[in-house]
């Protein structure tokens, strides 16, 4: 699985949904199911996180600091 970190830029807590900013300055979203895939219960601007990828798109959002 192909992994990178980022920091969050946008979060809605009601949704999931959210955007980071990757370490080489591009943008990405994930969905809802990314997010709950992570087990988390929120994330605050400018949190440092790891993204999961599988088939081009983001599936989990994890703090950079969990296993």
């Amino acid at each position: 699985m192909i992994t990178a970190q980022a920091t969050v830029a946008t979060f809605d807590p009601d949704t999931g949904v959210g955007t980071v900013l990757l370490d080489d300055g591009r943008s990405e979203s994930f969905d809802g199911a990314a997010f709950a895939a992570g087990g988390l219960r929120l994330l605050r601007l400018g949190q440092r996180v790891r993204l999961e990828y599988a088939d081009g798109r983001v599936v989990r959002v994890t703090i950079a600091t969990l296993p």
